[in-house]
């Protein structure tokens, strides 16, 4: 089963300037702009989402308002992932009540679980839910990888449904797509190889160029999608430039100061996030005309 196809942004969460609690005015503007630029699937409480610094009655609230306005238009997707195991069932079970669509469960940081232990965390979450799950793996920030035979065996349980692979290893993806169903979905966890992942049989992309480009990554994955490999490479051409520049400073801090500076919420994060540096706004207010005209608030 195929959550959905093409690009998944991976969303901001907006905080209020001076306290730091959840905007829920600019999070429903937020949503509305992704319903009116083509976006194809919202993951909400991410890596991108500052999922890490919110209480879970703040994740589970944001999902449910999430899956409540969006209502049935575009999947969603709520990140509900830890490196304990009880407590991710948990997270994921409200998430599941809550009405969403699809889970994003991370690699359990931190404990350094062993080749079994890797294993059984995933399947015992799966086991606790009937949404299907999406394996979000990115070494660069959990410091514990998954293997491809690891991910083989996973594909093999009917609730686990797909990979958000951060790996930047396209080695490592290729293998992967040859070796798990084809109705295993991998997706893009990094902007900059979304074009040779797809290229190489990825179903789309869990994005952060999405936040303030929607109309062109949904673009880009449907030229692949619609096997349109020219027009796809050239598009990936023009956001080569964005796509690293959306990583100057640690995400989600360069694209969500894009986000504020565009006008949809306050450039405002949770500790130990900070607002980024005179040096790198200057890179990133570099965009800004060219983004203006088609997405300012």
């Amino acid at each position: 089963m195929t959550i959905y196809q093409g690009s998944g942004v991976a969303l901001v969460t907006p905080f209020v300037e001076n306290t730091r609690e959840i905007d829920w005015v600019a999070f429903e503007k937020l949503l509305d702009f992704h319903l009116d630029n083509q976006t194809d699937a919202l993951i909400i409480t991410g890596t991108t989402g500052e999922g890490s610094t919110l209480t879970d009655e703040e994740q589970i609230n944001l999902i449910k308002f999430a899956v409540d306005h969006v209502d049935g238009r575009i999947p969603v997707i709520g990140g509900t992932g830890i490196n304990d195991t009880r407590h991710s069932i948990r997270l994921s079970q409200q998430a599941e009540n809550a009405g969403v669509n699809g889970l994003l469960i991370v690699t359990p940081y931190y404990n350094k679980a062993s080749y079994r232990g890797m294993i059984e965390h995933f399947e015992a979450i799966a086991d606790s839910v009937k949404t299907p799950i999406i394996l979000y793996h990115v070494p660069g920030r959990t410091g514990c990888q998954l293997t491809v035979d690891q991910i083989v065996e996973l594909a093999k349980h009917p609730n686990i449904v797909g990979l958000k692979d951060a790996t930047g290893d396209l080695d490592f993806t290729r293998q992967v797509i040859q070796e798990t169903p084809e109705d295993f979905a991998v997706y893009s966890g990094n902007d900059d190889l979304t074009h040779e992942i797809m290229v190489m049989g990825g179903q789309g992309t869990i994005s952060v160029t999405a936040n303030v480009m929607p109309r062109e990554i949904h673009q880009l994955c449907q030229y692949h999608l619609d096997g349109q490999g020219m027009e796809a490479g050239r598009l990936n051409q023009e956001l080569e430039a964005i796509n690293r520049d959306l990583f100057i400073e640690v995400n989600p801090i360069p694209v969500k100061y894009l986000v504020h500076r565009l006008g949809w919420c306050a450039n405002s994060y949770r500790l130990p996030l900070t607002p980024p540096s005179e040096e790198s706004c200057r890179v990133l207010d570099a965009y800004l005309d060219q983004l203006s005209d088609r997405y300012q608030a």
